[in-house]
């Protein structure tokens, strides 16, 4: 333990590696709300945060198990679930009158293409409007789940034991992999078709 009088002790969330305040300074400084991005083992977490002097204020906070309503039947920690997520969460912001946000991944690393970006992709689709460059955001093949479809059926084809274990998930949701993409259409028109409403009702 060091015992100059000039050591400062990091602040307790700094110690438990959960808050790069840093990075925080700069998001709270540009004086726009935040879309929180977080993932956990199961499940994406997306949130829209306006910094108060009294602390964060949560405008809207959602995670992918809200897919559920809209019939999702897939999993709830990939890409597609992702950019659902970003899709509601987008709509759901506009209706509470929020334009502009900026993104805020906390200390996930900012790979291109990766689960947080697809929900920032979603976001910008609904019509929020977030700083980005365009090479970080995924490709549509892969947000609407085409590569897993594609794997799915051609493993199908080759070992049927070991495409019933790698998809159970799925499978057990009465969902075919090879199918996701058309599921993933339909989901996501639902979540546009209602919550869009959400919007014009509070732009009247």
């Amino acid at each position: 333990m060091a015992r100059s009088g000039r050591y400062k002790v990091p602040l307790k969330r700094r110690r438990m590696g959960v808050t790069n305040y840093r990075k925080r300074r700069k998001l709270v400084v540009s004086r726009l709300p935040r879309l929180v991005v977080r993932k956990t083992n199961k499940h994406i977490i997306a949130q829209i945060v306006v910094a108060r002097p009294q602390g964060d204020e949560t405008l809207v906070g959602l995670d992918t198990r809200y897919l559920a309503k809209f019939g999702w039947k897939g999993d709830e920690n990939n890409t597609a679930a992702a950019y659902l997520l970003g899709l509601a969460i987008g709509y759901k912001a506009l209706a509470k009158g929020v334009r502009k946000a900026i993104l805020d991944i906390g200390l996930h690393r900012p790979t291109p293409q990766s689960r947080v970006f697809a929900v920032l992709k979603g976001a910008l689709d609904a019509g929020l409007e977030v700083p980005h460059g365009e090479d970080v955001l995924p490709e549509d093949d892969r947000i609407s789940g085409a590569h897993v479809a594609e794997y799915a059926e051609r493993l199908k084809s080759e070992n049927e034991e070991e495409y019933k274990r790698r998809f159970s998930r799925y499978l057990q949701r009465g969902l075919a992999p090879e199918e996701l993409p058309k599921h993933f259409e339909e989901v996501k028109n639902k979540i546009i078709e209602k919550l869009s409403k959400l919007v014009k009702a509070e732009a009247q």
